[in-house]
């Protein structure tokens, strides 16, 4: 394992020092042990991921770091579930302290992996207000990433938002049309919604639906996993008028699914592999191999639960080798999940 980080590592960055890379896995190792695990997918070949992962970063200007539009036309998206950008109580030493905004290093150590990747679209969980959008937004732009257009949105929590920022134009906005539910005779709402926008790129309309399903601790209100697997469904049914519209269309689902790829929750969301409503999820691993996504500390347990979806339509545009779980040194300071890059040709 030690023997392929280094490869890769040297393989992708051959004008870093000897130095750079040993601190790199220092600092790794030191924040949260990362575990030798990854759930192979059939549909694409993970060592092809991790190749290209190593000898082809994205083309940057020389100023900025930002990637220069006129050297390529791929569009590079991050999924990210930034972990409560938001006022709310925070827990130090032993200590509740309420009412405090995310720390200055957490949010540093977000924007730091976000520039680092030169994102042409971005897609954000966790999200307060629209100011803290703003915030996110301004502060890519002080470090090389302009990124001008924005959404947000968000369901029934008044608390936790989705966020969009991207460097191409949004040419339209949409909506959910059922929000509500159903269990055991009892109603529920849509926690966190769904994020409905279409982009302008390159002449093209890319449609994404960012979203962020009940996560799994239990609350009183009723059973967790019954909840993110309605929410799913909603999602779904969401996804089914789309394609009612225009079969064809260039549907990119993200986001924080808090349950696995296979599970029912995850299926509800994909739909059935010979459907034409089918939405692939896009494999992709970090730097050593592993694709795990989210850290819950409480109960020590990694997991895949932030998926990039695709359409059929889409599907032969996506640059497999190139998806990425992004395993930044400051990965853990950042957030307790880890983002996913995908790259459109």
């Amino acid at each position: 394992m030690i023997f392929r980080f280094l490869n890769d590592t040297f393989i992708g960055t051959a004008s870093r020092s000897l130095l750079a890379v040993f601190l790199f896995g220092a600092v790794a190792c030191d924040r949260t042990p990362t575990p030798d695990w990854g759930g192979k997918n059939p549909e694409h070949s993970p060592t092809q991921a991790a190749a290209a992962v190593a000898t082809d970063p994205p083309a940057t200007a020389p100023a900025t770091g930002r990637a220069t539009p006129a050297r390529r036309q791929d569009v590079r998206f991050i999924a990210y579930n930034v972990k409560n950008w938001l006022v709310t109580n925070r827990y130090e030493n032993g200590r509740t302290l309420e009412s405090r905004p995310k720390p200055a290093e957490e949010k540093a150590a977000v924007i730091s992996i976000l520039a680092r990747h030169t994102p042409d679209v971005v897609g954000l969980c966790e999200i307060g207000t629209a100011a803290d959008l703003a915030e996110i937004q301004q502060q890519l732009k002080e470090a090389g990433i302009d990124l001008p257009h924005s959404h947000f949105t968000g369901g029934a929590d008044p608390v936790r938002h989705l966020g969009f920022l991207s460097r191409f134009p949004i040419s339209a906005t949409g909506k959910a049309e059922k929000t509500e539910y159903q269990l055991q005779n009892k109603l529920y709402f849509w926690n966190r919604g769904v994020l409905d926008v279409t982009v302008d790129i390159h002449g093209r309309n890319f449609h994404f639906l960012g979203c962020h399903l009940k996560s799994k601790r239990e609350v009183e209100e009723g059973d967790e996993e019954q909840m993110r697997r309605a929410e799913a469904l909603l999602l779904r049914q969401h996804v089914d008028s789309i394609f009612a519209k225009n079969p064809d269309e260039r549907l990119i689902v993200y986001g924080d699914f808090n349950d696995s790829r296979s599970s029912v929750t995850g299926k509800n969301i994909t739909g059935s592999y010979n459907d034409p409503g089918y939405l692939t999820a896009i494999p992709a691993e970090d730097s050593v191999g592993t694709r795990w996504t989210h850290h819950w500390a409480l109960h020590d347990v990694y997991s895949r639960i932030d998926f990039i979806a695709v359409s059929k339509s889409l599907k032969t545009g996506i640059d497999f080798a190139k998806a990425r779980v992004l395993d930044d040194p400051e990965w853990a300071k950042a957030s307790d999940h880890r983002a996913v890059l995908a790259v459109f040709r």
